[in-house]
């Protein structure tokens, strides 16, 4: 999340550790988690709005799909991890939701809705975000770390999410809560 290990290599090795285990952990692992405050809002308000919305997350998708579902975003993207058998393998697959990766998505769906990235919102909190923040017209470090918060166009580092609805104009009497 710093950039200072390949994402990559070091997320293989970390799934690398979770071979063996049951995937039904997962499942009970992402309905204990809990959502970055404001994100419901900002996604409601967003959706009566008419704005897509996509979840590009460099996690799991046991995790981010759970995350969308919530938040009722239009998409997600994700890393998948190989389940065999009801168990965790220890691999991914290909390919691995890296800095290069989100880009490519962001451009990918603008690309889909007739947009340039430059009309589109992109927020994160760590290195692998950096691209793709930096490609968006409103690029937001959301309580990131130090390399994407001295690089993002804008931060959040207090506050909650709701801050993306204040960026983008929207005034408090339009969030839907």
């Amino acid at each position: 999340m710093a950039g200072e290990l390949d994402f990559g290599e070091s997320l293989r090795a970390r799934v690398s550790l979770m071979a063996g285990q049951p995937a039904d952990l997962l499942e009970k692992l992402a309905e204990q988690m809990t959502l970055n405050p404001g994100a419901r809002t900002v996604l409601q308000t967003l959706r009566k709005a008419g704005v897509f919305s996509v979840l590009v997350s460099g996690g799991f998708a046991q995790f981010a799909e759970r995350v969308r579902e919530l938040c009722a975003f239009d998409e997600s993207r994700s890393n998948q991890l190989v389940i065999e058998g009801g168990r965790i393998t220890g691999d991914l697959r290909e390919p691995i939701l890296d800095k290069n990766a989100k880009e490519e998505i962001l451009r990918e769906v603008c690309a889909r809705h007739d947009l340039t990235p430059s009309a589109a919102a992109a927020v994160g909190d760590g290195a692998n975000d950096l691209a793709m923040v930096k490609s968006a017209g409103l690029g937001v470090s959301y309580r990131g770390k130090p390399i994407l918060r001295d690089a993002a166009p804008f931060r959040i580092d207090h506050g909650d999410l709701t801050a993306l609805l204040y960026f983008q104009g929207y005034p408090r009497e339009e969030f839907v809560t």
